[in-house]
């Protein structure tokens, strides 16, 4: 289904400029952060891995372990280091664990990437982070890309979760122009670390005043590799450049939005260029408008890294009611 493909990967952009990014004026040096963010970044978390069908998945926990479970998942070409400064402010009501996607981060590069594996890799760390052990069911909180396979497992494993928040996931009308997967780049080894972070940039494109947090998941982005014809060695991007030439998908993300069997909620950024109001109202009325729709003020796409403290307040405040709404209904039932 070429046409779904396109629709999926559509939050990239059509061309990926060359001019530097917002981090070359620092020439390799970190921004200065705010104390709540290294705070948060300093907050220990352990680190593992899982086998799904053939590939080592990465995946990271925060927090007590007998609590409910709650997974964090990254968007198109991210890692699970993009929720470092988020999770910590879940723990107390939460075992936190954030994942990796194959092909992306610490995880492994495969033949060939379909929706389904994606899918099973959210169950596989869920199985083995222990979060089906609790008695409460796991939620998943989604970004971007992300939110796409987590519709899919909605849809397909609902049953085993209290609910998915998919966090600027747009399903669009089907009257709206699509656009194809983008070009291939990547590969590129740069000599220094410098040169890697001053080509660090966000899509799709966009603003983003807080620049610690862009160059500290960009650090995370970035693995020493060999410099081709030279004996030294320089600094690559970790995610797979030919993912998209490579992957494939059944089901149109309209079916599997309706067919989620658990529930849902829908953040986005109140500045996405992804969420025009077409977008918002046709995915609301695809849910008859029965489900929690919240925005964030001053938030773009990327809406944890441009507010990242307005986002961790209204999800707690979500995931909160969830629990109360739970244990009301387990009261009810004694």
């Amino acid at each position: 289904m070429a046409n779904e493909k396109d629709r999926l990967v559509q939050d990239q952009p059509a061309e990926i400029p060359t001019e530097q990014g917002p981090l070359a004026v620092y020439k390799g040096a970190q921004p200065p952060a705010p104390a709540w963010f290294e705070a948060a970044v300093a907050t220990p978390y352990t680190t593992a891995f899982v086998e799904c069908e053939g590939a080592r998945i990465h995946y990271q926990s925060w927090g007590d372990r007998t609590k409910p479970g709650l997974l964090l998942v990254h968007g198109n070409g991210a890692h699970a280091h993009w929720w470092d400064f988020v999770a910590p402010y879940l723990t107390e009501d939460y075992h936190v664990v954030a994942m990796t996607f194959s092909g992306m981060g610490d995880s492994d590069w495969r033949e060939h990437y379909k929706m389904e594996t994606f899918a099973k890799e959210e169950l596989a760390v869920c199985e083995a982070a222990g979060l089906f052990a609790h008695a409460e069911k796991p939620i998943i909180v989604a970004h971007s890309f992300g939110g796409f396979v987590t519709m899919l497992t909605g849809a397909e494993y609902g049953e085993k979760f209290g609910g998915i928040v998919i966090v600027d996931t747009p399903v669009n009308p089907p009257d709206r122009e699509r656009r194809g997967p983008p070009p291939v780049r990547g590969g590129k080894v740069y000599p220094t670390l410098e040169a890697a972070l001053a080509r660090f940039r966000l899509a799709p494109p966009q603003p983003c005043e807080n620049h610690y947090i862009m160059d500290y998941i960009a650090r995370w982005s970035l693995q020493k590799k060999p410099i081709p014809d030279d004996v030294g060695d320089g600094w690559a991007w970790k995610f797979d450049p030919s993912i998209w030439r490579r992957f494939s998908v059944e089901r149109p993300e309209r079916e599997l939005l309706t067919e989620t069997r658990c529930r849902i909620a829908l953040f986005k950024g109140d500045k996405s260029i992804l969420w025009q109001p077409d977008v918002r109202d046709y995915m609301r009325d695809l849910l008859n408008r029965q489900v929690p729709f919240i925005e964030i003020p001053e938030a773009r796409h990327h809406v944890m890294l441009d507010q990242p403290l307005a986002f961790v307040a209204a999800l707690r405040t979500l995931l909160q009611e969830w629990q109360h709404s739970t244990s009301d209904r387990v009261v009810a039932g004694r």
